[in-house]
């Protein structure tokens, strides 16, 4: 299976931090990949340089062969998703002045944004009465499928989601869980899942990235992960979780 993204040898530095050492990875199309690590080991920082929101010092980043540049990043974010913590929804807005924006930004037709926030409202399982509340008027979980109905309004080849379910009770992250892997694969989306909950990485990915330091230590799947350990730090996270 060919891959939908490409990042060649990026790195990230601010100042003297390293946020990213040169790092190399290929992200498969229809599959949800998870990454996971300590926090500021550079698994948001990945997700940013995808998307465009920051540059990367060395390396190139591919999306379905095409160069991430300058020239073209505003294009290419028409083509990807976006979800953040707490959703990162405008608090002027409406629910469906969120989920809309970027559609009439490009002059979309009204029907057809129309009949597309009834199709996102159905899959989301969010109620339509509740689209004419602002953000503040809503739950954290309804928020978040607002936010998840904007990242897809435009029908995206990639959907990036940087732990849009951390801020949660523990019933509502469950529920929102099964609603987004429902999601996903009926979608046969491809997906880019931060987290740092192994519990989260282990119920939603086809492969796991653990990262630390801002560099790739291992990637696989869980078993992989613990039954073949390529550095002690993969034990020691997997251990320091076991709770789970």
């Amino acid at each position: 299976m060919s891959a939908l993204v490409q990042l060649i040898e990026v790195s990230k530095r601010y100042g003297e931090d390293v946020a990213l050492h040169l790092t190399s990875l290929s992200l498969d199309r229809g599959k949800t990949t998870v990454l996971i690590g300590p926090s500021g080991c550079g698994k948001s920082t990945l997700l940013r340089l995808i998307i465009g929101l920051i540059e990367p010092d060395s390396g190139s980043i591919e999306l379905d062969g095409e160069p991430v540049t300058r020239d073209n990043i505003d294009a290419l974010r028409r083509r990807i998703g976006y979800v953040i913590q707490e959703g990162g929804l405008f608090p002027h807005l409406t629910a469906r002045a969120n989920v809309l924006l970027m559609a009439r930004h490009i002059g979309k037709p009204e029907k057809q944004t129309h009949d597309r926030l009834t199709e996102l409202s159905e899959l989301t399982r969010f109620s339509p009465n509740l689209l004419s509340r602002y953000p503040v008027e809503l739950s954290g979980g309804q928020r978040q499928r607002v936010s998840l109905m904007r990242a897809l309004m435009l029908s995206p080849e990639l959907l990036l989601l940087d732990e849009p379910l951390g801020a949660l009770d523990p019933l509502v992250r469950a529920s929102l869980q099964k609603d987004l892997r429902e999601i996903f694969t009926r979608l046969r989306q491809t997906v880019v899942f931060v987290t740092h909950d192994l519990s989260e990485a282990i119920y939603f990915a086809d492969e796991i990235v653990l990262m630390n330091e801002g560099r790739i230590v291992q990637r696989g799947t869980i078993a992989d992960l613990r039954e073949r350990p390529a550095d002690p730090f993969v034990s020691e996270f997997i251990n320091a979780q076991r709770f789970l």
